[in-house]
């Protein structure tokens, strides 16, 4: 009598994701330095400790790969989760005015430029040079524009939003101040504290946009 091993697809399922994981990791320090276009699957493959194959088998393509690697650096998982269906959302939406929306924004974006930084300032460059890293650095852009606009929105529904300011206006504004690179000029090359930051996103928006 033959006795079969039951297959064990959990097990399966685990292991996958941890290479996943691991290639990630390790695209994540290959694209920063020495950066995208210098940096080949097989380099990536080698620093994750898996074959070529496996990688391929993954991603299938180094622009997947790079777009894979923003989408999970941005949401800090890779779980399939809309970022507008995450937490930290109705935690914003949750605060009871325009100052504590925008507070409770400031600190999840602080955070999340803590992570993304180095990913997203990589892709920027190499946006310049590599076609597949500009059109990948385009829809995070237009993904922003469009998280905003939904930000927007909502502070408009909420009556937060000044009457001389519409919708389209609050976004743009609140588009530029969310940009990775603001981040990076004041915390990270001029030294602010990140609670500095936070104040700065605060004031900057709130003055251009909600009540005097």
């Amino acid at each position: 009598m033959v006795v079969k091993r039951r297959y064990d697809s959990s097990r399966r399922r685990e292991q996958a994701g941890q290479t996943r994981a691991a290639i990630l990791a390790a695209a994540g320090r290959l694209f920063v330095d020495p950066g995208y276009a210098a940096t080949t699957l097989a380099a990536v493959a080698a620093e994750a400790g898996v074959a070529v194959q496996t990688l391929y088998a993954v991603f299938g393509s180094k622009r997947r790969l790079l777009s894979d690697l923003v989408d999970v650096t941005i949401a800090g998982d890779d779980a399939p989760v809309e970022l507008s269906q995450r937490a930290f959302v109705a935690a914003v939406q949750a605060q009871p005015d325009g100052p504590a929306k925008l507070g409770a924004y400031a600190v999840h974006l602080s955070e999340v430029n803590a992570r993304q930084a180095d990913v997203l300032l990589a892709l920027a460059n190499a946006a310049s040079a590599d076609p597949d890293a500009a059109a990948i650095w385009q829809k995070n852009v237009a993904d922003r524009r469009r998280g905003m606009g939904m930000f927007a929105g909502h502070l408009k529904e909420s009556g937060c939003l000044r009457s001389d300011v519409d919708v389209d206006t609050a976004a743009d504004v609140l588009w530029l101040a969310m940009d990775v690179r603001n981040y990076d000029w004041l915390v990270r090359q001029r030294g602010w504290s990140v609670e500095a930051y936070r104040r700065w996103y605060v004031d900057t928006v709130a003055g251009a946009v909600l009540p005097r």
